[in-house]
């Protein structure tokens, strides 16, 4: 699908989705304690290597804003999903780095989740963002502190957060309540 595509049916968008969210149930891996003890980590990795569970995640997460002309991935593995959805939609693809990996100037924003805190980066230059419509892509949805973090990011820079989406939402813990006024889309909410 290009940005360019036809609007697609109901029926087809459930379609989709229905394929995406099965791969995502049957392939996601499960580990409790990790990277702390209480954090139950979901493990993504099974479902980007299978080439149609990938594909469906991919597919689904591009139709969430069809009319975005950049898509930004959330280190590190927003990366991959950012990649494919701007490929998908004919854009370019930024990366929302963890702090200290790009070189100077920066917006840089501090956030917490739910076992510490981190910071987000983008380039300060380079890019010109005023104006873009981005559609923010990340993994996972928990406590919501990165997706907010990024997003606050693309507004500093003069960017308007058209969409966010994610693969697996963590909805017990809330992280839908800190995001902003943007559409914002889960494959599999549990």
């Amino acid at each position: 699908m290009s940005k360019h595509g036809m609007v697609e049916s109901a029926d087809a968008l459930g379609e989709r989705t229905a394929r995406a969210a099965d791969a995502v149930q049957r392939l996601t891996r499960w580990h409790d304690d990790f990277p702390n003890p209480g954090v139950r980590f979901a493990d993504l990795t099974p479902v980007f290597a299978d080439a149609e569970g990938f594909h469906s995640v991919i597919d689904c997460l591009g139709a969430c804003a069809p009319d975005a002309d950049l898509v930004a991935g959330v280190d590190a593995r927003g990366f991959l999903l950012g990649a494919g959805v701007a490929t998908t939609l004919g854009t370019g693809v930024i990366a929302v780095r963890k702090a200290g990996k790009l070189p100077p100037p920066v917006h840089s924003r501090d956030y917490t989740l739910e076992y510490g805190s981190a910071a987000l980066e983008i380039p300060a230059d380079g890019i010109d963002l005023r104006g873009r419509k981005v559609l923010l892509l990340d993994d996972v949805l928990a406590t919501g502190g990165t997706l907010a973090a990024a997003a606050g990011l693309f507004a500093a820079a003069g960017a308007e957060v058209v969409a966010a989406a994610v693969v697996l939402e963590l909805s017990f813990l809330d992280g839908r309540s800190r995001q902003g006024d943007y559409p914002l889309t889960s494959i599999v909410r549990l």
